[in-house]
């Protein structure tokens, strides 16, 4: 069982950035993949970033260049840092994470970008 916990959400100005963090109830380096799907209202939830337990990397086009996710597997914590976040970033971003084909999924945390 794993169990994810996002923080770092917020408003910023468009331009701003900020930093996300999921930190993981037991070990990541046992998951296959984690990654930030994100929903903005009306929408459907749409994946952002993932990372693969070998660090590969894969994004959504509409953040390439703007956004890194990463992990840091001796602290148990998935990160997505975001740069130069544009008003259509604003959603609830989610943390993801897939172990042995079950999926687990944090609670969210809101980032608002005001233009």
């Amino acid at each position: 069982q794993v169990q994810l916990v996002e923080s770092g959400g917020g408003l910023v100005q468009a331009g701003g950035s900020l930093r996300l963090s999921c930190a993981a109830s037991g070990t990541i380096f046992s998951l296959n993949a984690m990654g930030w799907y994100r929903q903005a209202p009306g929408k459907q939830r749409e994946l952002v970033a993932t990372i693969t337990r070998g660090a590969g990397t894969n994004y959504v086009g509409s953040v390439k260049g703007r956004f890194t996710i990463s992990r840091d597997n001796a602290k148990n914590t998935l990160y997505l840092q975001m740069n130069s976040l544009k008003s259509e970033d604003t959603a609830v971003y989610y943390c993801w994470g897939l172990l042995q084909g079950y999926e687990y999924w944090g609670q969210g945390t809101q980032v608002t970008v005001s233009s």
